[in-house]
């Protein structure tokens, strides 16, 4: 038996917090700063959070800040799968490269198996056999995404063709595996291609960066698409329409998109009206590294100045 609160910021906060009424063991921080405010498990039993807002904020900032480093490791990551790739047999690392080929090429996240089996929902390297159709070397993904809806994506190359078939021939209904020394079949799972980008830049870095550079670099290109703007209402049109257009491609909302997977500084630029001369030339991803850099460094005098 716990006590009735009835003190009005406490319960302005936790109506704050927006907890579902689906929620079940709800857990809720006796402290408004507590960088975790509340758990619960949803319908499903899986388990929730709600933070802080300056915690995600904060978190978000380091995300965006490993940009950085995650967009100077591309090349490393790129030359490894190149190589990888043209390993002669089904391995482990030429299935991983695949998988990471399709990563940067599809933008479709990699998968939890917590998720295919709890929803039916799907990412890379949870697909089934039955959720790709190779057609010469054209390679056609039809599934359900995590949030629900059907996911397209097609990639013609002849290479990553030729290992997917590979792959469904292969015994069993899990799409990306490979046969070891022994014979023996293994699928690929997240864990393992996270694993295989730890190793190649030695850095802490995931499958989901992918997803957060790409989103970065389209936002860059669609505002330099749309050009300059005569008023703040015209800028911010266009902020929504650019945002939009990379929230399709991910299939994210806007929001989301927006707070996780854009960098502010390409929005911040575009509103400044520096975008345009930033990204001069056909090297976007050069140009946009060169833009967060600049941006990171302007950051750290600013709060070098505060301090």
């Amino acid at each position: 038996g716990g006590e009735l609160l009835k003190e009005r910021a406490a319960l302005d906060r936790i109506r704050s917090l927006a907890i579902p009424p689906a929620w079940t063991d709800v857990w809720i921080s006796s402290s408004p700063r507590g960088h975790m405010q509340a758990t619960g498990r949803d319908a499903k039993g899986r388990k929730q959070f709600r933070y802080h807002p300056r915690w995600t904020a904060l978190r978000d900032a380091d995300k965006y800040s490993r940009l950085i480093g995650f967009s100077q490791a591309l090349p490393r990551i790129r030359r490894r799968v190149a190589r990888d790739f043209r390993r002669p047999q089904l391995s482990q690392e030429k299935v991983i490269a695949t998988v990471v080929k399709l990563l940067e090429a599809t933008m479709v996240r990699v998968g939890n198996e917590e998720y295919a089996r709890q929803n039916g929902s799907y990412g890379l390297t949870t697909l089934r056999d039955r959720h790709a159709r190779v057609r010469g070397s054209t390679v056609r993904l039809i599934f359900k995404g995590k949030t629900g809806k059907e996911v397209e994506a097609e990639v013609t190359d002849r290479r990553v063709a030729r290992v997917v078939r590979q792959c469904q021939e292969l015994p069993g209904q899990e799409l990306f595996a490979y046969v070891d020394g022994d014979g023996a079949r293994h699928t690929v799972s997240s864990h393992d291609v996270n694993d295989y980008l730890r190793e190649t830049t030695g850095e802490d870095f995931t499958a989901k960066d992918f997803r957060t550079w790409a989103g970065t670099v389209l936002a860059a290109t669609a505002l330099r698409e749309l050009k300059g703007f005569e008023s703040e209402a015209e800028a911010k049109r266009n902020v929504v329409a650019a945002i939009d257009r990379v929230a399709k491609r991910l299939g994210n909302t806007r929001a989301v998109c927006r707070r996780a997977y854009v960098h502010p500084a390409v929005v911040d630029s575009y509103l400044d009206g520096s975008l345009d001369g930033q990204l001069a030339g056909p090297a976007v991803e050069s140009a946009v590294l060169s833009l967060l850099r600049r941006s990171f460094h302007k950051e750290v005098r600013r709060r070098q100045r505060a301090a």
